[in-house]
C-alpha cells in the first residue's frame, strides 16, 4: 500500500492552527483484517471518563436541489501555508472550491464519487484506513464471542455475539442484493432503534448501497424527498403506522424495488412487502461470492452512508459520508476518551436517541463496534417515561444524552426531592453543595489528586451513589451531553451530584464530534479539545478572539449529495469545514461555543447579539421558564417569547397545561396558586409576571449595551415540543419556524413603537 503523505501542520504566530500542504491520497485503500487489528492498539485497558460524541452544530441552512455534481477521483494540494508574516485567519473567507472538474479534490456531490483521504504523516491521522466490512472483520476475530447487542422482547432477554452479529448483516446484504439494490443507492432505514435497524444499515453498506436513516417523526413528503433524493431501492419500516407513509408515496418513488417491516405482524400482503424473517430468507442460502466481490471492490474513500440534516427551511442536505469517516472517527473518539477494549472490560451504552442522527449512529454502531461493546437497546418508549428503567437493567459505562433528556432528568429529581422530609432536603443540599465546590475544584485542577475533602466522601456515600443507583448509573464513568446547548444551571446540578456531564460538539458534517471534554480536560461548559488527528481554526475573529469554528480532519464529510454550490459553501478553497458557529478558544485549547452565525440577532441599530447567552441566563434567573426565544431581528429593541414548565403527555409527546410539580412548587414560594399553564400565559398572573421581571431585569443588569436589554417579552399558551414544531429531532430551537408560528405575538411587541423604552410589565392579556 503506497500512501502520498502531508506534512504536519504548524502553529501560525496568532495561535491558530494552518491547514495542511498537501493531504495525502490513498491510493491502494484496501487493508487486511491484520493490519486493521493495529488500529485497536490506541484503545486503553482501563475504562477512564468520557464516551463519545455528537453533534452540537449541526448545519441547517435552506437547501436546494443542484442537478450537477463533480467526481473527486485524483490527488489534490492543498493550497501551501501562509508565511509567518500574514495573519493565520483572514478577514474574508476562503474563496470557495471553484476548481475543475478534471482536478482531484477533497470533497464529491456524485454518489459513487471518491475523495482524498487527510492523511497526515504521522499520529492518528496517519492510521490506515478502514472500509467498514475491515473494522467490522477485526473485531469478530478478537471480540467474536463477546456479547454485542442485548435487547428485551416482553419479559425475555436476549443477546447476540460478535459473530452472529456480523453473519447477520451479512445475510441481510445478500437478501439486499437478490431485491436489487444498486451499487450506491440508498437502504432507507424508518423506525427505533433496534438490532433489525443496526443490521439493515450495515447489511446496506456491506452490499454495496448506501445507508440512509429516515426520521420516525417525518411526514410522508419528507421521507419522500430522502428516499428519491438517495434514490432507495428498498425501504426498512418498523411497524403498519410507519409502512402507511411509504405506501402513500410508493407511486412517486421510481427507484423503490421493496420495502421491509421489522416488527409486528404484516395487516395485509402486497407485492415487494416482507416480513423480516422473510426478508433474511431470501439471502440465507444465496452464495457467498457475489457479496465478497462487491465487499473486495470497496474503498475506505468512497460513500457508505447519508445523514440527512433537519434543515429548518428548504429540502435536508444528503451528508455523504465514506467508510474512512465512520472507521477512523470511531478510532479517534476511543483513543480520546479512553474507552476500554472488550478483552479487559466490555462498555456498555444504551440506544435510545434517533438513529438517523449521526450522534446516535457514531455512539451506538461505530464506536461500540470498534472497541467491542454491548449496545443495549432501549425500548420506543424510552423519552416517554421508560428510558431509566431501562438505564437501571442495563447499568451503561458511558451514555450521552441531548440536553433536554438531562433537564428532563433533573426536573424529575427536584419534584421527588421537595416531596422529601425537612432533614433528608437539607442533607441533600449540603451534599449538593460539597459536591459542586469538590468537583469544580478537582476538574479545574485546583486539588491535589485524591485530596478530596471528608465532607465529600460522606456525602458521597449518603447521597450520590443512592441518586446514580436510582437513575442506573452507578457503573457510568463516562455521562455526556451533545447535539444541542445546554445550560449552566443543568451542568452545575448534576456536577453538585458527583455526576459531571462532558459536553460534545460537532456536526453530520465532521462524522458526529470534533471536540470532546473529558474528566481530566474539563471546563465547565467549554466542549472540550478537538479529537487527536483534528485541527480546529477560528476564522475571521473578533476583538474578543470569537470567530466561525472551522474543522480540519478525516472526519470531514465528503460532501452533499447532488448540490455541489452547498458544498462549496461548507468546504473552502483550503478545505476547511465551515460549521457556521461562532466560538473562542482558551490558552488550552478548550473549545466554547459563543453562537451560531444564522442566528446572530442583527438590530435596526447594527448591533450583533447572539441569542443563547442571553436566553440561558433567563432560564437560569427564572427557573419556573421552559424556554426562552430572542427576538430582534432588523427590530429596533429586543423582545422574548417564553413558556412554562409544564407536564408532557407520555405518549404523544405534546405539553399539556398542567405545570410540572417543580413549577407549582416555583409558584407557591412566588405567592401564585397557579397549576397551569393557562393560569399564567399572557400575564395573567401578577405574581409571576413580577418574578419573570424581576428576573430579565437582573439579566438586562448584566447586559454589556442597552442593545442587549430585553425590553418586552410575553408567556406563550404552550411549550415548544417536536410534534409542536418549534423543536428539532435533537430538542433544538427551529427558530425560522417559531417566528412563523408567533408572528401575531411578535409584531405585538412591536406595534406603533417609535424608541424602545423599557417598560414595568410585559405585554397585556389580549
Amino acid at each position: 500500500m503506497q500512501l502520498t503523505l502531508c506534512e504536519s501542520t504548524s502553529m501560525s504566530e496568532a495561535g491558530v492552527t494552518e491547514p495542511p500542504r498537501e493531504v495525502g491520497f490513498l491510493e491502494s485503500p484496501c487493508v487486511t483484517a491484520d493490519s486493521a487489528a493495529s488500529l485497536d492498539d490506541g484503545i486503553v485497558d482501563t475504562a477512564n471518563e468520557s464516551s463519545e460524541e455528537e453533534s452540537a452544530g449541526e448545519r441547517e441552512e435552506e437547501t436546494g436541489t443542484h442537478d450537477a455534481a463533480t467526481s473527486s477521483t485524483k490527488t489534490t494540494e492543498v493550497p501551501a501555508e501562509q508565511s509567518s508574516n500574514t495573519p493565520a485567519v483572514s478577514a474574508q473567507r476562503p474563496d470557495s472550491l471553484s476548481v475543475p472538474a478534471a482536478e482531484p479534490r477533497l470533497w464529491t456531490t456524485q454518489r459513487d464519487g471518491e475523495v482524498k483521504l487527510r492523511m497526515e504523516e504521522s499520529g492518528l491521522a496517519a492510521e490506515p484506513a478502514l472500509t467498514v466490512n475491515q473494522m467490522f472483520v477485526s473485531t469478530v476475530e478478537r471480540y467474536g464471542e463477546y456479547t454485542a447487542l442485548c435487547w428485551k422482547e416482553g419479559d425475555q432477554q436476549k443477546s447476540l455475539k460478535y459473530k452472529d452479529y456480523y453473519q447477520t448483516c451479512r445475510t441481510a446484504a445478500k437478501s439486499f442484493l437478490k431485491l436489487g439494490l444498486e451499487r450506491y443507492h440508498g437502504v432507507g432505514i424508518l423506525g427505533f432503534n433496534s438490532v433489525e435497524w443496526f443490521v439493515a444499515d450495515i447489511g446496506a453498506i456491506l452490499a454495496g448501497g448506501c445507508a440512509v436513516g429516515i426520521y420516525t417523526t417525518n411526514s410522508p413528503e419528507a421521507c419522500q424527498y430522502v428516499a428519491e433524493n438517495s434514490k432507495a431501492n428498498i425501504i426498512v419500516v418498523e411497524n403498519h403506522k410507519q409502512l402507511q407513509k411509504i405506501l402513500q408515496i410508493e407511486d412517486q418513488l421510481p427507484h423503490l424495488k421493496a420495502i421491509v417491516q421489522y416488527k409486528d405482524e404484516l395487516k395485509e400482503k402486497r407485492p415487494n412487502l416482507y416480513t423480516w424473517a422473510e426478508f433474511l430468507e431470501l439471502g440465507r442460502d444465496e452464495p457467498d461470492a457475489p457479496l465478497d466481490a462487491i465487499i473486495a471492490s470497496q474503498k475506505p474513500n468512497q460513500c457508505c452512508s447519508l445523514i440527512y440534516t433537519s434543515g429548518t427551511t428548504g429540502q435536508p442536505k444528503g451528508v455523504m459520508l465514506s467508510h474512512d469517516n465512520l472507521t477512523w472517527t470511531a478510532y479517534s473518539t476511543g483513543k480520546h476518551v479512553n474507552l476500554t477494549a472488550a478483552s479487559h472490560a466490555q462498555e456498555v451504552v444504551v440506544s435510545y436517541l434517533p438513529l438517523s442522527h449521526i450522534a446516535a449512529q457514531m455512539v451506538d454502531i461505530w464506536i461500540t463496534m470498534k472497541i467491542g461493546g454491548v449496545t443495549y437497546f432501549a425500548q420506543p418508549d424510552a423519552l416517554k417515561g421508560s428510558l431509566v428503567d431501562t438505564l437501571k437493567e442495563a447499568r451503561p459505562t458511558a451514555f450521552m444524552g441531548v440536553p433536554r433528556v438531562w433537564e428532563k432528568m433533573q426536573e424529575k429529581m427536584k419534584a421527588v426531592g421537595a416531596k422529601s422530609s425537612t432533614v433528608r432536603r437539607k442533607v441533600a443540599a449540603w451534599a449538593k453543595d460539597v459536591g459542586l465546590r469538590t468537583n469544580l475544584s478537582k476538574l479545574n485542577q485546583n486539588s491535589a489528586p485524591g485530596s478530596a475533602p471528608v465532607s465529600y466522601h460522606i456525602a458521597k456515600k449518603l447521597v450520590f451513589k443512592k441518586v446514580r443507583k436510582a437513575l442506573g448509573l452507578d457503573r457510568c464513568t463516562k455521562c455526556y451531553t451533545g447535539a444541542a446547548p445546554i445550560t449552566k444551571d443543568t451542568l452545575e446540578f448534576f456536577l453538585s451530584l458527583n455526576i459531571p456531564l462532558c459536553e460534545l460538539y460537532g456536526m453530520s458534517e465532521s462524522s458526529g464530534p470534533h471536540t470532546i471534554s473529558r474528566h481530566d480536560a474539563f471546563r465547565l461548559t467549554s466542549c472540550g479539545i478537538e479529537l487527536p488527528g483534528c485541527k480546529t481554526k477560528l476564522h475571521n475573529k473578533d476583538e474578543e478572539g470569537n470567530g466561525e469554528i472551522c474543522f480540519w480532519g478525516r472526519h470531514v464529510f465528503m460532501g452533499y449529495l447532488n448540490m455541489p454550490d452547498k458544498t462549496e459553501e461548507a468546504l473552502d478553497a483550503e478545505g476547511w469545514l465551515h460549521s457556521g458557529d461562532l466560538g473562542k478558544q482558551d490558552e488550552n485549547g478548550f473549545l466554547f461555543i459563543t453562537g451560531r452565525i444564522k442566528e446572530l440577532i442583527i438590530t435596526a441599530g447594527g448591533e450583533n447579539i447572539p441569542p443563547v447567552p442571553i436566553e440561558d441566563a433567563v432560564k437560569e434567573a427564572v427557573p419556573l421558564i421552559s424556554n426562552a426565544m430572542l427576538i430582534g431581528d432588523k427590530r429596533k429593541f429586543l423582545s422574548m417569547l417564553l413558556t412554562i414548565k409544564c407536564q408532557v403527555n407520555p405518549d404523544t409527546g405534546d405539553p399539556q397545561d398542567e405545570l410540572t410539580p417543580e413549577a407549582v412548587e416555583l409558584c407557591r414560594q412566588l405567592g401564585s396558586k397557579a397549576t397551569r399553564v393557562s393560569e399564567i400565559a399572557g400575564g395573567r398572573d401578577p405574581a409571576v409576571n413580577a418574578a419573570i421581571q424581576e428576573g430579565i431585569k437582573r439579566v438586562n443588569e448584566k447586559s454589556t449595551s442597552n442593545a442587549q436589554r430585553i425590553q418586552k417579552w410575553v408567556i406563550l399558551d404552550r411549550d415548544f415540543s417536536v410534534g409542536g414544531g418549534e423543536l428539532g429531532p435533537t430538542m433544538k430551537l427551529k427558530r425560522p419556524v417559531v417566528v412563523k408560528m408567533y408572528k401575531e405575538q411578535i409584531d405585538n411587541f412591536y406595534k406603533d413603537v417609535a424608541s424602545p423604552a423599557t417598560p414595568d410589565n410585559p405585554l397585556p392579556p389580549k
